[in-house]
């Protein structure tokens, strides 16, 4: 089984190589299932993996370079099960929007294929490598990949304008990451993350460690879209291809917080853990501002997927409040909620796909009960919006239950508040879209006073309105609907993943595991979670969102006092936020300096 690891790597590179030298006389359908084809083999490949790695982790050294006294030379691949669950999503993300794009297009080369296959395998490289330069060329390479498929359209002004934001703020991030390397190797001499570990641990924290933890920390903030290093992210969701925006959502920003996870406890933990409540105050004080802020703008927008793009935002700040806990169980609930969503958010995305292939616009008062001939769709769309809230079954309580809970007992009570807060105010603005495109309700556009971030319009993937839904088009957005839903039905899943967790922040055992070829012993499963407080928080989240919701729909109809009362109370920060983005790279880039210097302030005052 050992030799599936750097086959899950170079099956899509090669597969992309491969479609890249096929003659343009092939049919478009042959390209499509080609590509579908060879992602599909990754599925099985990192599902097969994943299965193993649950009974065993294991170890890959390219060519047999076997290290040797605790040095290692040799680039290896590390499969344990966190990092492929993550590299499963990835791939199983890239074959549902290849499926779907089966007919989203009108015309498509091979070139979208290659790129999404290119995709494919730095991701699944970023999860497995053990190596840190290894890990920053696939971070270099997913980016390329990610720049080209965001400016996939680049004959439009705002898909250019996207992926060039895109392309300058994550090469700022690029940089910083390649400097924090750097300062790491000239410490310790090594690449490898377990060897690196092992020289950093009982070291003293001086400048040059503090330093690079910032570097890495700032450059993965920007590959998450942490803000204020997030202004990149609603420009691009807005403007590139909806397949593309399925794995933006899905899995890539995700893969920064991974990176951060991974940097921590594999490197830093034994040089930095004596400061951990420190940290983990900056890490979920980080994430709750992100949350509140993404939150916030959520509700003004009208263009669907730039709403779905806060939407991103605003869920990667509670991501980041669980992964800074640094906590087993909080990160176990972390990884569920992580994937969970990113399945409801990718089918929120392809609905939105649905409504640009039907309508032609993704604008939500344009839309204006437009929306009645796909009810489906709608039906759908309705029902992302509620996995949103946190509505049981939909896995994404699960985890948001399991953050709460660990939160409350490590002395951040407030938590659980503030992401159903947050979910409630990412949620009500989707189901106010939903039931005012599909069905109508509402007073009608007319009644409702647009903002500047509704007036924007994307061009269709489609030269034509069309008259029907491809059955392959809904189905995909179902099946991703369907198994974030089945994940909140299996039996004990945070008590399954808590031992994953356990090994993934146990930096012995990686190192040893890496460096010395000793399997980690089974740890045993912890006793059950209790999920009942977390399945009531999320329904009563669900209600929330559908009231807000029906405020935002008729709130023309409400007494003048009130409507007045809430414009004095919110006007003054929905007006403020909104005036950060600005769409002007230069901005951007003047907040990411801003950010790199208050979270090298932060860290450097308590590490120091």
């Amino acid at each position: 089984m050992r030799v599936l690891l750097p086959l899950s790597v170079a099956v899509p590179l090669v597969a992309a190589a491969l479609l890249l030298a096929a003659p343009q006389s092939w049919v478009r359908r042959g390209f499509d299932a080609f590509a579908v084809a060879a992602a599909g083999s990754v599925m099985v490949i990192c599902s097969v993996l994943l299965a193993g790695s649950t009974r065993e982790p294991m170890v890959y050294w390219f060519g047999g370079w076997l290290p040797e006294g605790g040095v290692a030379l040799g680039l290896v691949l590390v499969a344990e099960p966190i990092a492929l669950a993550l590299a499963t999503l990835a791939a199983f993300l890239v074959t549902a929007s290849l499926v779907y794009s089966w007919h989203f297009f009108d015309t498509t080369g091979n070139l979208f294929h290659v790129l999404m296959l290119v995709f494919l395998g730095a991701m699944i490289g970023f999860c497995l490598t053990g190596d840190f330069f290894s890990l920053f060329v696939f971070f270099e390479l997913m980016s390329v990949a990610a720049f080209s498929l965001a400016g996939y359209k680049v004959e439009e002004e705002g898909s250019l304008q996207g992926a060039l934001n895109f392309a300058v703020i994550n090469s700022i991030g690029a940089f910083l990451v390649l400097s924090g390397i750097a300062l790491v190797y000239g410490r310790t001499g090594a690449l490898n993350l377990a060897q690196i570990g092992e020289s950093l641990a009982g070291a003293p924290v001086d400048g040059l460690v503090i330093t690079a933890f910032v570097f890495l920390i700032a450059g993965y903030f920007v590959k998450a879209a942490v803000v204020p290093f997030h202004f990149w992210l609603p420009d691009t969701y807005a403007a590139a291809p909806t397949p593309v925006c399925v794995l933006f959502a899905g899995i890539f920003n995700v893969l920064g917080l991974y990176a951060i996870a991974r940097t921590y406890w594999t490197m830093f933990d034994g040089v930095l853990g004596a400061e951990l409540v420190n940290l983990r105050t900056i890490m979920v004080g980080a994430g709750a501002v992100t949350a509140i802020l993404g939150a916030l703008m959520c509700w003004p927008q009208r263009h669907i997927k730039r709403l779905l793009g806060f939407s991103t935002v605003s869920h990667v700040g509670m991501f980041l409040i669980g992964l800074g806990l640094f906590s087993p169980v909080a990160f176990a609930g972390t990884i569920v909620y992580l994937m969970t969503d990113g399945l409801v958010r990718g089918s929120l995305f392809l609905c939105a796909g649905i409504l640009l292939h039907r309508l032609r616009s993704v604008d939500e008062l344009g839309c204006d009960g437009l929306g009645r001939s796909i009810p489906f769709t709608g039906i759908l769309f309705l029902l992302g919006g509620l996995g949103l809230a946190g509505l049981p079954p939909f896995g994404t309580f699960v985890g948001r239950a399991l953050i709460g809970e660990e939160a409350a007992r490590l002395g951040f009570p407030w938590v659980t508040y503030l992401m159903v807060a947050v979910s409630v105010l990412t949620a009500a603005p989707v189901l106010r879209a939903g039931a005012r495109v599909f069905w109508g309700f509402g007073p009608g556009a007319d009644y409702n006073h647009r903002s500047e971030a509704e007036g924007d319009e994307e061009e269709p993937e489609t030269t034509e309105a069309h008259e029907t839904t491809p059955p392959l088009m809904w189905v995909t957005a179902a099946a991703l609907l369907g198994v974030s839903l089945v994940a909140g039905l299996v039996p004990d899943l945070p008590v399954r993943l808590v031992p994953a967790a356990e090994l993934f922040l146990d930096r012995g055992a990686y190192a040893d595991l890496v460096l010395r070829g000793v399997t980690p012993h089974k740890l045993p499963l912890p006793p059950g979670a209790p999920l009942l407080e977390g399945a009531v928080t999320g329904v009563i989240a669900a209600l929330a969102a559908v009231v807000a919701a029906a405020i935002g729909l008729w709130h023309a109809k409400l007494p003048a006092s009130i409507r007045d009362s809430i414009t004095r109370s919110l006007g003054p920060a929905f007006g403020g936020v909104r005036a950060l983005h600005s769409g002007h790279v230069g901005d951007y880039v003047a907040w990411l300096t801003v950010g790199v210097a208050v979270l090298g302030g932060l860290l450097a005052a308590t590490l120091g």
